[in-house]
């Protein structure tokens, strides 16, 4: 399977050192460090991700 990996539209581009990319993987949503490609992925189903966006958003709220 062809994993087609997508930047966050709020990426600073290229030189961003704070980036992560996504793609749908067999088990879900796979996320990666731009910086790092080849170094893997974390795998995460709709679910976990789902919570990982709340949280996320949750304690950017604070």
């Amino acid at each position: 399977m062809t994993v087609q990996w997508r930047k966050s539209s709020h990426s600073g581009g290229a030189n961003d050192e704070q980036c992560v990319e996504l793609g749908r993987v067999s088990s879900g949503i796979g996320v990666r460090d731009s910086k790092d490609p080849e170094g893997g992925h974390l795998a995460l189903t709709s679910a976990q991700f789902a919570d990982v966006i709340h949280q996320i958003k949750r304690h950017a709220e604070r």
